[in-house]
């Protein structure tokens, strides 16, 4: 699909997931809609009960992330915290309360029924240092130097444009400021076949990066300290309900697959001005 193309079935499967919340059901998208909140293992149990108090019911039930960065992530009070692709808003309002009313909090999104959805969450949470943006995470429509961390939730998976994507966080990051995201990324070599069936399972429309890929990127914006963490490690048997669908012997694949999916954590920074010494300037 065209880039153009992956973005508009982003935005229908997207829609359709906040206006099940709306209704009462659950945002899954997956392989198995009757799983309860999100698609296990992928989406379920990334929030702990301390976390799940602090929000809506709403915002938790419409949580389509792969992590919870705002737990892995150093926010700090006072600080400007971006999450591109915010959905329902799980993450903003969380951040909100971890930087503070000096900080504030942004969530981006291009849904318009996750918007909607995301800001009566903030109405109901009654989240005065929260703001959400409507645009895309290639094009964010903030000022250069303006943020101190810019975390996601399994979205940048889903941009045809990575690169665009990095170089934007890059941009709106202050000096010195950080990357914290929760994202999808392979290791190694997969059958075509397979890595798509894996990837549509993993995160309804995914095109994840190589993890060495994703380092590529990263340093190509100009990141530094970069690091690749895994949180999650996904098994063959964990799609075999969407492979046997597809007609795929989970079995004969299981040794492409096991520990070759996982969602994973990725920090990095963007270096800081370097001040000359005014004896050597």
């Amino acid at each position: 699909m065209s880039g153009t193309d992956i973005k508009e079935v982003v935005k229908e499967k997207y829609g359709q997931a906040a206006l099940r919340v709306k209704s009462g059901g659950s945002s899954c998208c997956g392989a198995s809609p009757g799983m309860g909140r999100g698609c296990d293992p992928i989406t379920s149990n990334l929030y702990d009960a301390s976390q799940g108090q602090q929000v809506p019911e709403e915002a938790l039930l419409a949580s389509l992330g792969c992590g919870n960065p705002t737990a892995l992530a150093q926010l700090n009070p006072g600080e400007v915290v971006l999450d591109l692709g915010s959905g329902g808003g799980i993450d903003v309002l969380l951040s909100g309360k971890r930087v503070g009313p000096t900080g504030r909090a942004y969530g981006l999104d291009m849904t318009d029924e996750m918007l909607a959805l995301a800001n009566e969450n903030k109405r109901r949470a009654g989240a005065g240092n929260v703001e959400f943006l409507k645009g895309e995470i290639e094009h964010i429509p903030l000022p250069d130097n303006s943020v101190d961390v810019v975390i996601s939730n399994c979205v940048i998976n889903l941009s045809a444009d990575k690169a665009q994507v990095l170089g934007e966080a890059f941009r709106v990051l202050k000096p010195g400021g950080r990357f914290a995201v929760s994202d999808v990324v392979t290791r190694g070599e997969i059958n075509p076949e397979i890595r798509t069936s894996i990837l549509l399972w993993v995160g309804c429309v995914a095109g994840a990066l190589e993890d060495v890929e994703y380092r590529t990127k990263l340093a190509a914006a100009g990141f530094e300290q970069i690091d690749i963490e895994p949180t999650r490690i996904y098994r063959a048997e964990d799609a075999r309900e969407l492979l046997c669908a597809e007609g795929i012997d989970v079995d004969a694949v299981a040794p492409q697959v096991d520990g070759k999916f996982m969602s994973a954590f990725i920090r990095a920074i963007k270096p800081a001005i370097k001040v000359k010494n005014a004896m050597t300037a």
